[in-house]
Parts: C-alpha cells; sequence; structure tokens
C-alpha cells in the first residue's frame, strides 16, 4: 500500500470495526462441536479456533486447517449489486477437526458441502462455522464448498476510507487490506495463510473482469454474459486478492525475465491458533533453473476510460520498472505483472494486489507505481508472519524508492534519509512495534522502516546490503516471514551482531540525537 500526501487524500489506514458477534461466534462453535461423537474412522476432533491471535486482529483467520487453494466462480450483476458465489476451499487439516471456521462478513449462505457430503453450517457475525458429517484427521485433505449470494457491503475505516467490494457506477472493485477481502468470498482471512487461486468471473457483455495472475480463458455465456477465468499459480494472501468489474480499456506487452518457479504451498504441522514466530520458507530455485534462458513475463494493464490515455505511457513503463527491480531484488516472482487504474472516487489510496497493483488515477504516478512494484518481492512473495510486521512490506517499498530515485534520478537514499529524520511525524513510534492496529499505516511504519534499511546499508557496506537485498526475498519466496527472521537473516550474511541497530533503528522509543 502506499501512503501519499498531497491536495487528493491523505491516507492513515485505522483499525476495522469491532468483530461483531464474536462472543456468539464462540458460543454457535460450542454447540455445534457438543455432539460430537466418533466418527470418520474413529477420528474423535475438536473445532478448529476462530481467529489466530494476530495481535491486532485476534480474530482474523482460523486454526486447525491450511487451505492450499481457493476456486472462487463469480457472477455480479452492476444493476442490482448483487453477487452470487461459491467457493471452493481446498485445505489440509492441521488438527483432528470436528468443524472449522471460514471468515465471511455480510451475504447469504444457502449451503456448505465438505468432500461432497452437506454440512452444517452456521453463521455470527463474521464467522461461519462448518460442521463437517464426519470428523476430519489431522493431515487430511478436504475440500469445502459454500454457496452464497447477497450484496456485498464495503468495511469503512474510522478515517472515512473503504475496502472490501466496492460498488462503481458501471461495476465494482475489490481490495482487502488488511480484511476486506471478506466481504466478497468467505476464507481464512489471515496473511498467514497463503494459497493459490482459480477466479471465475462472470459478467454482463460489454464489461470487462480482471482479477489476479493469468488470463485462462474468456468464453461469451449463452445469456450473452462474459466468463473470464483467472489463474493465480503462487501462493497468495487473501488480502492480495482483487477483481474490477467495468469498462475497462486493456493493453498487453511483455516483459524480460524468467519468473521463478512457483514453490508448493507447505502447511504448518500444528494447530495455527498462534501465527508460527519463524515459518518455514520454500527452497530457492535451483542452480538448473536459474541457468535456463529468460522466458517473457506477460504483463496487462487495464484503465477506465476517462482515464486510459492519461495513464498509457506510464503504465507502457511497467516492464522497464520491473526489469531495473529485478536486477537489485533477483528475479520477478510471479507469472503475470500489470496494474489497474481507476478513476478518482472509488478508491482513495493505491494498494500493490498480487500482481495487478490498483491505483486511482490521482495516485498513478511513477513513485507510487515504483513502490507498488516493489511490493511483489516484498509483501506478495516475501509475506508478513503478522500485522505487527508490516514495516517489512512498507518500509521495503518505501527504500526501493529511494533507491529508484538514487539510480535513475541522482537523488541519494541519504537525502531521503535525511528528510525523513527530520520529520517529527516519524518518531511517533518504533516501525517494528506500531501501538495499535489504527497506526499500522502511519510514518513510521513508512518513512522509519525505510531509515532502518538504510543504516542497516550504511553499517555493513554496500556489498553486503545488496546481498541481503537480493537474498531475502530468494529465502523467504511464496513464504511468510516476521521480524526476528530479517533480523537473524541480516546478521548471518552480514556476520555479525547488529544489534545496536536494531534497538536505536527498529525498536528504539526516542528520536536519536545524530542521523
Amino acid at each position: 500500500m502506499y501512503v501519499y500526501e498531497d491536495e487528493y487524500v491523505t491516507r492513515r489506514r485505522t483499525p476495522r470495526r469491532a468483530r461483531a458477534g464474536a462472543a456468539a461466534a464462540l458460543l454457535a462453535l460450542a454447540l455445534l462441536a457438543g455432539g460430537c461423537t466418533d466418527a470418520g474412522g474413529g477420528v474423535r476432533g475438536a473445532p478448529g479456533a476462530a481467529g489466530l491471535r494476530d495481535p491486532y486482529f485476534p480474530k482474523l483467520g482460523n486454526g486447525g486447517y491450511d487451505v492450499r487453494h481457493y476456486a472462487l466462480s463469480l457472477a455480479y450483476d452492476p444493476g442490482t449489486g448483487r453477487l452470487d458465489g461459491t467457493a471452493e476451499i481446498t485445505a489440509r487439516a492441521t488438527q483432528d477437526l470436528s468443524a472449522f471456521n471460514l471468515d465471511l462478513a455480510g451475504l447469504t449462505v444457502s449451503g456448505a458441502t465438505v468432500d461432497g457430503a452437506p454440512a452444517a453450517h452456521n453463521r455470527a457475525g463474521d464467522e461461519l462455522t462448518l460442521r463437517p458429517r464426519e470428523d476430519i484427521r489431522d493431515g487430511a485433505e478436504f475440500k469445502a464448498t459454500v454457496t452464497y449470494t447477497g450484496v456485498p457491503e464495503p468495511i469503512t475505516d474510522a478515517d472515512g476510507s473503504e475496502e472490501g467490494w466496492l460498488r462503481t457506477d458501471d461495476g465494482a472493485l475489490a481490495v482487502g487490506e488488511p480484511e476486506g477481502s471478506m466481504t466478497w468470498f468467505p476464507g481464512n482471512h489471515h496473511p498467514a495463510d497463503k494459497a493459490t487461486y482459480d477466479i471465475t468471473l462472470t459478467v454482463p457483455a460489454g464489461l470487462e473482469a480482471l482479477s489476479n495472475g493469468v488470463r485462462t480463458d474468456r468464453r461469451t455465456e449463452g445469456d450473452g454474459r462474459v466468463t473470464t477465468v483467472w489463474h493465480s499459480a503462487e501462493p497468495m494472501a487473501s488480502y492480495l486478492a482483487t477483481v474490477a468489474i467495468g469498462r475497462y480499456e486493456t493493453s498487453t506487452s511483455t516483459a524480460p525475465g524468467r519468473p521463478t518457479p512457483p514453490a508448493k504451498p507447505t502447511g504448518p504441522t500444528t494447530d495455527k491458533a498462534t501465527p508460527p514466530a519463524k515459518p518455514t520458507a520454500p527452497a530457492s530455485a535451483s542452480a538448473s533453473e536459474s541457468a535456463t534462458a529468460p522466458r517473457s513475463l506477460p504483463v496487462l494493464t487495464a484503465a477506465e476510460p476517462s482515464v486510459a490515455a492519461g495513464s498509457a505511457a506510464l503504465r507502457g513503463e511497467i516492464p522497464g520498472i520491473l526489469a531495473r527491480q529485478a536486477e537489485r531484488f533477483g528475479p520477478y516472482p510471479f507469472s503475470a505483472a500489470g496494474a489497474i487504474v481507476t478513476e478518482d472516487g472509488t478508491l482513495g489510496y493505491a494498494l500493490e494486489t498480487q500482481t495487478r497493483p490498483v491505483f486511482p488515477a490521482a495516485a498513478f504516478d511513477r513513485t507510487t507505481l515504483v513502490h507498488e512494484l516493489a511490493h511483489q518481492w516484498f509483501g506478495n512473495s516475501v509475506t508478513p508472519a503478522t500485522w505487527r510486521d508490516l514495516w517489512l512490506n512498507e518500509g521495503f517499498a518505501t527504500y526501493a524508492e529511494w533507491l529508484y530515485t538514487e539510480e535513475y534520478e541522482d537523488v541519494p537514499a541519504r537525502t531521503h534519509f535525511a528528510r525523513a529524520f527530520a520529520q517529527d511525524a516519524n518518531w511517533a513510534f518504533p516501525p517494528a512495534d506500531p501501538p495499535s492496529a489504527e497506526n499500522l499505516f502511519d510514518p513510521p511504519v513508512y518513512q522509519r522502516g525505510a531509515m532502518v534499511l538504510h543504516k542497516l546499508r550504511e553499517t555493513v557496506g554496500d556489498a553486503t546490503f545488496d546481498e541481503i537485498l537480493r537474498g531475502w526475498p530468494e529465502k523467504y519466496r511464496h513464504a511468510n516471514a516476521s521480524t526476528a527472521d530479517f533480523t537473524a537473516y541480516a546478521e548471518s550474511v552480514a556476520g555479525k551482531d547488529l544489534d545496536d541497530l536494531w534497538k536505536v533503528w527498529l525498536y528504539g522509543d526516542g528520536k536519536p540525537a545524530k542521523p
């Protein structure tokens, strides 16, 4: 996400509304599990946790299972705002399960199955509880299917900004950081549980329907509606999923380079009620893969008609920017790239939605574009273990801006550092320890997060810093990582203890006497 301050808007994300009915959800879960008997070949399960105990969003996500894949089929009527959806969720149990929860805000569930058999379901606030006919054995893979309908309602933040399913004059735009994705599909909506996706969108003829990844099919239905299918082969956190429906003008191109092969998602082997502090990272590409010849990366951009011409030139720069970033950060981690540019008014901020970041026209400038594309490495491929680790997204993306101007506009990163050091707002709290959810998107997470990286660079030297800059997204490619993971990794590459640096710049409460 990009925070920007100008005449257009000042973006300060604030905590989401309290999860309605949390106590009722726990009661309903207990009632559903109350009749549990030996089933499934002798398995006697227990309900999965209704929440992952995130430091800022404790009820977000669910325990007891690890999602491997979402297959979403969505039909949307812009005239009525009605969304008809079917979510097929392939998951692996991380405990013996008698029941499990999915996050879903609003919408009406008409039916649910687990492995093809009808499953009891209950709603309490934003919690959808499913009780399979037979308990699920720890380690077993299962498929939950939920059919639902309704008019999605966006989530409004205290600062007036909105996320979730945002209705437009001729369609809709879906964004979800940190929990808006639960307004349009049921799931395990915490970044610790990444999965691959297939998203099928059916809309009236004359409209475009876009999402993440590669478009694998486009067809006209018998009733005249148009269906498009989008495939995301690499793991994605649910907050990075997007849908854009409207009269978009699209353009395609290619970028050089070899996307790294997708890693097979690996789930934890224990209950995920508390996200693991040190998730296991998939291995990096092998030497033989690295030696293969580069292949083209498909780049698809889209813009609403009123902003298509004005954004065309900068959209055309995306292949070049990605190529330059790949030189600093390593191979681009996904199978597709692009951008979506909307008219102003629908969205008040840019967001790094995976492979295809979203921008309101007023925020579609080169600096913001560099920021959101850098997130594809930092935040999207390497995803925070909890929301407390958000500075690893925003600090790196902000520093990517500084690197870009240093390399291509002759403005040293040290100049940006000095400017940030002088701003009192950047010293409100340590970037690795925001005081509450309402502070997650405040200046210290972005600017002071970038200052941490610059001080690291000055401490270890450019050569070692470049090794860290490339090695970090390689080591944790398509995985989750925490602040502790990063500090340990930086010290291992530098070959020395960096506690003094972390103590002052990453965790320190006050402003140092000297920059």
